[in-house]
């Protein structure tokens, strides 16, 4: 699986990227998404699969795995048929609109196509910033969980996973970062979704 990843994300990129926007009509289809909480439908799965995951544990449902790398530390959400392009594509933007409101600016929102000899890759990205502050109490700048990202990775067009991680930052002007896990239980740990929730989950479920 990591060898599939670093296929993935190759570094250093040379592909340009180019930002990601929504139509005015997609936005108003987003804006009734949540209003319908369709999120509900797949962010207890999602919470509890982590966790099973980080427990060592094996369990029937929705896979996550694990990030953890130099100072990264995060999850991945694999994409299953059962939620559809379209709610999964809400969910990639609903994650990072509710990272905003714990201490967060959006820095970029961007899009990458990268085209393979065996397949096309395409990357959207929302890149989160903590706001600028100071910390009165230890005078450190506030960085909370440090740098978000939340980026959905499609390969010929279809869903393939969302990664969601924190990258903190080292340097001791700032204050001792929160852990992922704390972020992830602010986000993902909310209670399971209702009958008519889960009955409207077709309505969106393409693209």
């Amino acid at each position: 699986m990591s060898s599939f990843l670093q296929r993935l994300f190759p570094s250093p990129a040379t592909d340009s990227w180019r930002p990601l926007v929504r139509t005015a009509k997609e936005e108003q289809r987003h804006v009734q998404w949540v209003r319908d909480q369709m999120y509900l439908n797949w962010l207890e799965p999602y919470y509890k699969a982590y966790h099973f995951r980080k427990a060592h544990l094996s369990r029937a449902g929705l896979r996550v795995q694990l990030l953890q790398e130099d100072s990264r530390e995060g999850a991945i959400l694999f994409y299953d048929p059962s939620i559809g392009p379209g709610n999964f594509r809400h969910f990639f933007d609903y994650i990072a609109e509710q990272t905003l409101p714990l201490g967060y600016n959006a820095s970029t929102s961007d899009q990458r196509v990268r085209h393979h000899p065996e397949y096309t890759e395409t990357v959207l990205k929302h890149f989160l910033k903590p706001k600028p502050r100071s910390c009165t109490h230890t005078g450190r700048c506030q960085q909370h969980f440090g740098n978000v990202v939340v980026d959905l990775v499609l390969i010929n067009g279809q869903p393939g996973f969302i990664r969601f991680f924190s990258n903190p930052f080292q340097d001791e002007i700032f204050t001792t970062p929160r852990p992922f896990a704390e972020l992830l239980d602010t986000v993902f740990n909310q209670p399971p979704p209702t009958e008519a929730t889960q009955a409207r989950i077709k309505s969106y479920y393409r693209a």
